[in-house]
């Protein structure tokens, strides 16, 4: 397991160090100066010019990877042009909000995942599993954006029993900031109705956010319980005797949630980098929303901090995976040799 977790270390080492070689080397040669889009056509000459000395433009591009690669790696992104603040602070202040996205959306689509799949698999070829096939397909084809509006319209102005903007409902003050997740904030200070309303906020945006990949990974699930219940290891089982709950769950499951989890992993990755859209209907002051207007407006020292994030977290997300895949199948530890 040692050597396992050694070589996904090494790897995702080096996937960060070119996803940072990559994004650096897009926003560095994308059209228009980068000084006259970040102060504007009325600045000075002098003060373009020493915002170029700043930002190291002046110099060789591979120099100025190295420079700014040794300030990334102190924390130092330097200061983002439309907020006019440090780029590290704004993303102290829209990352969390982003991750208890999220993770409500991740939680819908690991339950929503493990229901509709096992319930399909469980009646194939009934009216049952044609039904959630059909939803299903409906639920892939539709985008987030679209799922997000009629929710929007249903339950936040036909039927309005949610809210459906920003992270907290008028008047209800923010929890004191442990982490920056409110829900889990709001509940460990005490503070369970800043808790509560902040959960209630989330659950129309992680709903449509979820909802096409928990769809789409509940197939995934459905075609791997009917491929392996027909494998001989399931019938010999079945001779012998073996309890049915036992049989489903630790014979037939086990082995088949094996690929439903890896598509899971990667899209919980995806969804961070995803849900800007989702962010925007919902007013949700995230760091999707944040990347995007960073990309709109050229701001480069943004846009390599939000991409490199993004990275870091499909790394991590997929560091777990891979670690619960391989508790689940010893064969992944050794390189898929048995």
């Amino acid at each position: 397991m040692r050597k396992f977790l050694l070589r996904r270390l090494l790897q995702g080492v080096f996937v960060l160090l070119g996803t940072s070689i990559l994004i650096f080397i897009i926003a560095r040669v994308v059209p228009g100066d980068v000084a006259t889009i970040a102060l504007g056509s009325r600045a000075t000459e002098a003060a373009k010019e020493a915002l170029r000395a700043e930002l190291y433009l002046n110099d060789p591009l591979p120099v100025q990877y190295i420079k700014w690669l040794g300030d990334a790696l102190q924390g130092n992104f330097g200061n983002s042009f439309i907020t006019k603040r440090a780029v590290v602070d704004d993303v102290s202040q829209f990352f969390p909000a982003t991750v208890e996205l999220a993770l409500i959306a991740g939680i819908f689509m690991i339950f929503g995942t493990f229901a509709l799949g096992m319930i399909s698999g469980r009646y194939k070829n009934t009216w049952i599993d044609g039904l959630i096939r059909v939803l299903s397909y409906i639920g892939i084809a539709l985008p987030a954006f679209v799922v997000g509006i009629l929710l929007l319209l249903l339950f936040g102005y036909w039927v309005p029993v949610l809210p459906v903007l920003g992270r907290l409902s008028t008047g209800v003050a923010a929890p004191p900031t442990i982490t920056g997740l409110y829900i889990f904030d709001g509940i460990v200070t005490g503070n369970f109705a800043a808790a509560w309303d902040a959960f209630l906020h989330l659950l129309l945006p992680a709903f449509a956010l979820a909802l096409g990949p928990m769809v789409q990974d509940a197939r995934v699930l459905r075609s791997s319980l009917v491929d392996n219940s027909s494998k001989e290891y399931m019938a010999v089982s079945t001779g012998h005797g073996l309890p049915a709950g036992l049989l489903n769950r630790k014979y037939l499951l086990k082995p088949s949630a094996t690929s439903a989890i890896t598509v899971m992993g990667l899209d919980f990755s995806s969804l961070i980098g995803q849900a800007f859209l989702v962010e925007k209907i919902f007013n949700w002051p995230g760091l999707s929303r944040y990347g995007i207007n960073a990309i709109l407006n050229k701001d480069l020292n943004a846009i390599c901090a939000v991409v490199l994030i993004i990275g870091l977290t499909f790394f991590v997300v997929n560091l777990v995976v891979d670690l619960i895949i391989s508790a689940l199948d010893p064969r992944m530890r050794i390189g898929g040799e048995a």
